[in-house]
């Protein structure tokens, strides 16, 4: 196959790893970055499509049913094909494209073309997923060796190339890919061939990815418990000594959330930090944001409170979005955090209070009940009475600081600083899960995030994906709307942090029969 063309593009052959969207490499990510076309199969993680530039057009070429989606002589014409138009084309493959990927076949169709290419390596599920299933390949104690073979050879040769007998003898690692199918025949062939029938055995499913599942016996009676177990592909084999050290060496499906799937509402960019602490405690994570948070619709109460700073006794801020949007806008009207010399600062948590810490604030008050209430009670051993209080909030906040603290005598300013948005939809993947039962734990931090997902989803449907799922509320005043919603609560801290209410989870789903 030739083809000649004076505008040539450049194709980046770039091996995604086994699943776990954070193992690929820098140079891979930082190509991925340039595509203008990537090509996608079946074992690269979506998650790393987000890499890609927005206008980059994506095309999948992996199974569909279980079949191949397109054969391998369609793929590498169409990388010839967009590379040949001019365009940067990544070639996106799980794990290593040099290992039973296919990418020596699709470098041979680049060089025909007289197209130039890069080859950037990734972490092959062989070495990704043993070592996420506690398994060294090699060990100075048991083995010094290891061998890669593939499972599923190619059904059109005459007989096969594997030396079952170098496999077989000797205490060697053999790692098998593609061969959940045929592990009764690989079980049999290297029994047959001197490998001794108590050889431990470990079957690794999806490695690295939140849904791992691990499988282990010897090469006497796998193949009987893969099938009783229905252990499906995409999977390895490892067979050897070295897979007895996974009882000592797991580290990976033995944390605390190992296995459970956590929906969290939170806005789009606060939910980052607590589905980060979910995901290292081992939970799949499914973004799901109920609330988009924008400025408000007009700043003229806010403008005009800024003004009347000097005059402020108080500023309560009762939640990050507040003190990002108040301090934006003093900056945008050429102030800075030296507006507010004369007056004292009340936040409300200690997130809260963290976050005035880049500003140069540290909070004169952090009142111990972490919700309305609490600022009311704490102001209640304060003289507030003809003082002047800015309280700068969301839009669609309870009044009870406000209508309170006049009740006491203060002067209370409480212009909106932002808006709550609801979203008109959810994630596809999110609702998927829900769909599909698949959903153990949904996370509700405010009356909002339970309120905009019964919006989104209409409350019938609301409650039937809700069914079975557990609830995880931050405190009682979002537990209160939950009910009223029709929920039950199977979570809710003592103290109202994400700290307090991940550690909750951890205990709850620890427990014995969860």
């Amino acid at each position: 196959m030739t083809h000649s063309n004076s505008k040539k593009g450049f194709v980046y052959l770039i091996g995604a790893g086994p699943g776990d969207p954070g193992l690929i490499t820098v140079k891979g990510r930082d190509c991925l970055a340039k595509a203008e076309v990537v090509l996608y199969d079946y074992l690269a993680n979506d998650e790393l499509l987000k890499i890609a530039p927005k206008d980059a057009e994506l095309i999948y070429a992996g199974k569909i049913g279980g079949e191949h989606n397109r054969e391998q002589s369609q793929i590498n014409e169409l990388l010839v094909e967009k590379a040949l138009s001019g365009k940067v084309v990544a070639r996106l493959k799980g794990g290593d494209s040099f290992i039973f990927g296919r990418g020596g076949e699709e470098c041979e169709a680049l060089v025909d073309a007289g197209i130039p290419f890069e080859v950037v390596p990734g972490i092959t599920a062989g070495v990704g997923a043993t070592s996420y299933a506690g398994i060294p390949l090699t060990h100075r104690k048991v083995t010094t060796s290891v061998a890669f073979v593939t499972g599923h050879e190619d059904p059109g040769k005459a007989s096969s190339e594997i030396d079952w007998e170098g496999l077989s003898l000797g205490s060697g690692t053999v790692v098998f890919y593609m061969g959940v199918r045929n592990l009764p025949q690989i079980a049999a062939n290297l029994m047959a061939h001197g490998r001794s029938p108590e050889t431990p055995v470990a079957l690794v499913r999806w490695g690295t990815r939140p849904e791992q599942e691990v499988l282990t016996g010897t090469l006497a009676d796998i193949a009987q418990k893969a099938r009783q177990a229905s252990f499906k592909a995409p999977a390895i084999t490892v067979v050897g000594e070295v897979v007895k050290l996974r009882e000592t060496l797991r580290w990976f499906d033995n944390r605390p959330l190992f296995g459970r799937s956590v929906l969290v509402t939170r806005s789009a960019d606060q939910a980052g930090e607590f589905a980060t602490k979910l995901e290292r405690l081992g939970a799949r994570v499914y973004s799901c944001p109920t609330i988009d948070i924008t400025p408000p619709v007009t700043y003229t109460e806010l403008d005009a409170a800024i003004e009347a700073l000097e005059s402020c006794h108080w500023v309560i801020f009762t939640s990050y979005n507040a003190v990002k949007y108040f301090f934006a806008r003093l900056s945008d009207l050429g102030l800075d955090t030296r507006a507010l010399c004369c007056t004292r600062v009340c936040a409300v948590g200690p997130k809260t209070a963290a976050a005035l810490l880049p500003y140069g604030v540290r909070a004169d008050l952090v009142p111990e009940d972490y919700k309305a209430e609490g600022v009311v009670t704490a102001f209640k051993n304060l003289d507030i009475a003809g003082k002047r209080v800015l309280f700068p909030r969301g839009d669609r906040a309870r009044e009870v600081i406000p209508e309170k603290l006049r009740e006491m005598g203060a002067d209370v300013l409480a212009p909106v600083a932002y808006a709550n948005i609801t979203p008109a939809d959810i994630p596809a993947a999110a609702l998927r899960a829900l769909e599909e039962g698949r959903v153990d734990c949904a996370t509700f931090t405010s009356s909002s995030t339970v309120q905009n997902l019964a919006a989104i989803l209409g409350d019938n449907r609301f409650l039937h994906l809700m069914q079975g799922v557990r609830i995880a509320s931050i405190g009682p005043v979002t537990s209160k709307t939950c009910r009223e919603l029709g929920l039950e609560i199977h979570m809710e801290p003592d103290e109202y942090t994400l700290d307090a209410l991940t550690a909750l989870m951890i205990e709850h789903f620890s427990a014995p029969g969860q």
